[in-house]
């Protein structure tokens, strides 16, 4: 079962927002804020702890911990319920819609009388909310914009998410007698940023008990269908989940039809059949005489067919079965090639964790090195200073091959300014091991004045690393508006690397940016941006999305042993 941090976390944010919707004290919806940040990264599951144990963790004082105990033993919280039924619903729809803000929406139901997204749309097609203060036609095409995103967005949910209750469900199945093997298949397979739905796979010769088990799983909230080759439910939180259980014999063909996607299975049956052969989830057929040729695992299946085994995160119909005739698929990166991670964070900032904790969680991955990037004081809410960054450069230093004998980099996250300005001059960055850059407000800038702020900080020798290049959030926030090819040729040209983000909400730089920036030969950066010990593992995230871009261990800096990396640091700055 997934630990109760994550869902009290969930609950705590809700109540933020809630209590940001009514104009409540700003500060008390900060306050919420920041304890469900620091119960979703806390290491321990709060479920074993009592209020004093809870009063422990940063940042939840007595208020709420007394909340938490609560909602752990009855499931609610009376003042929880109260400011969910003071909020009219039509409100929460609009916060979810991303950039429109919690104090707007209020304003639209209020002045406009707006409680739905086609309400809002119509509102806006009459050019209603230019009569409104803090609105114009800029603000109604930002939100016509984020109205298209979360319609993207659907019912879809995150890859971390949905890897949790995945895992959960086939370590449920593996238990199983008779379960010969199993696995989750589909977009989650070829680890795509959101999914729709999980797919569940299992060989077995019987299928009644693995169909039974899924009805009666914690999760299940509701059964759609119950059969022999098929059952779905639905999880408490909505989500879908599919199982299917196949003869043995069928596995690998089985297990190649359903991971897709859709456009790469329509290439291999169109392939089959110029081979004089049929493609099912069922094996690989001779056309004419029906006799099987290949099923029992994907690599024979893809032989049969010349090609070599095609990794699922590869399977988008991107050129990969033409690769693949030619003997030219990447040699993906794996998260076992990770050496290090170079963008985390500590509670010298916005972490939850101390620096010692955070090295030794970093060495316990098998590290050869780390870094460390704690914020720089441009954002103000950090309350950095150079006395404050410099004493952490001793601690560093001190820990530095202390622990199993990794490398810890000292470096910070630095902002860059709407002119492209960062927080220190060049002489006090000199000093850093390593430098990340990024984009933290005035997303709103125009193409021209966004594409210049970016390329200023390429240009700057100390900046390695840029940092969620694009700032996106996903669901939530959309990526800035910049020239992006022209930011890839001058890092390419600089030698800055772009990162790829892994934590499950940015996922940034996403698939097809990676796919366009590593035609220009730019380096990459797969890094966790950790922000408590539990954050660490995010980084399997960003491998997948490194691998559905096609990237190898060569195109990643942070899988380089740590001599080619101290190189390619000090080539940026010479």
């Amino acid at each position: 079962m997934s630990r109760a941090n994550e869902e009290v976390e969930a609950l705590l944010r809700e109540y933020a927002e809630l209590i940001a919707i009514s104009g409540a004290d700003a500060f008390k919806a900060r306050a919420y804020e920041k304890a469900a940040r620091a119960i979703g990264g806390h290491p321990v599951d709060i479920a074993r702890l009592d209020a004093k144990g809870l009063r422990e963790i940063p940042n939840v004082g007595k208020s709420i911990a007394d909340k938490v105990v609560e909602y752990l033993r009855t499931g609610h919280v009376p003042d929880i319920d109260a400011s969910r039924s003071a909020v009219p619903a039509g409100v929460r729809e609009l916060t979810r819609i991303p950039g429109l803000g919690p104090r707007k929406a209020l304003v639209l139901h209020r002045e406009l009388g707006i409680s739905s997204v086609p309400e809002l749309e119509a509102a806006i097609d009459q050019e209603r909310l230019r009569d409104l203060k803090g609105f114009g036609e800029r603000t109604e095409q930002a939100i016509l914009h984020g109205i298209a995103l979360l319609r993207q967005s659907g019912d879809r949910i995150l890859l971390d998410a949905a890897m949790e209750l995945a895992e959960e469900i086939v370590g449920e199945m593996e238990r199983i007698p008779g379960c010969v093997r199993c696995t989750y298949a589909g977009s989650l397979r070829r680890m795509r940023e959101t999914i729709g739905d999980i797919d569940i796979l299992v060989a077995a010769d019987g299928s009644a008990p693995f169909m039974t088990a899924l009805t009666r799983l914690a999760h299940t909230a509701e059964v759609i269908a119950h059969g022999a080759k098929k059952t779905s439910v639905r999880t408490a939180s909505g989500l879908q989940v599919d199982l299917r259980v196949l003869p043995p014999a069928s596995w690998g063909a089985g297990l190649q039809y359903f991971t897709g996607s859709k456009a790469h299975n329509i290439r291999t049956r169109e392939l089959a059949v110029r081979h004089g052969l049929k493609l099912s989830e069922y094996g690989l057929f001779d056309a004419e005489s029906g006799d099987s040729l290949a099923s029992e695992t994907e690599e024979e299946v893809y032989a049969r067919l010349g090609l070599p085994w095609i990794p699922p995160t590869l399977r988008e119909d991107r050129g990969e079965i033409a690769a693949g005739l030619r003997d030219e698929l990447p040699e993906l990166l794996t998260e076992r090639d990770i050496r290090g991670d170079l963008h985390t964070h500590t509670d010298l900032t916005d972490g939850l964790a101390s620096l010692e904790d955070m090295v030794a969680a970093a060495a316990a991955r098998g590290y050869a090195y780390y870094a460390v990037t704690d914020h720089a004081p441009d954002l103000s809410m950090q309350r950095m200073t150079k006395e404050k960054i410099l004493a952490q450069r001793a601690q560093v230093r001190a820990l530095d091959r202390t622990v199993r004998g990794m490398r810890l980099l000292h470096g910070t996250e630095l902002n860059i300014g709407p002119d492209g300005g960062l927080d220190w001059p060049d002489d006090f960055l000199a000093d850093f091991d390593l430098c990340v850059a990024s984009v933290h407000s005035h997303f709103g800038q125009s193409r021209q004045a966004m594409t210049a702020r970016i390329l200023r900080a390429c240009e700057n020798p100390y900046v390695a690393v840029i940092g969620h290049p694009t700032t996106r959030r996903i669901g939530k926030r959309p990526g800035v508006d910049a020239d992006f090819d022209a930011v890839f040729e001058a890092c390419a040209r600089t030698g800055t690397a772009l990162e790829i983000n892994a934590h499950p909400e940015r996922l940034d730089l996403c698939d097809e940016d990676v796919l366009r920036a590593k035609r220009y030969g730019v380096k990459f950066a797969v890094d966790s941006d950790a922000h408590a010990t539990v954050h660490l593992p995010y980084l399997r995230y960003g491998v997948g999305t490194a691998q559905r871009g096609w990237l190898t261990k060569d195109d990643v800096v942070n899988a380089w042993p740590w001599t080619r990396l101290q190189r390619f640091l000090q080539a940026k700055r010479t």
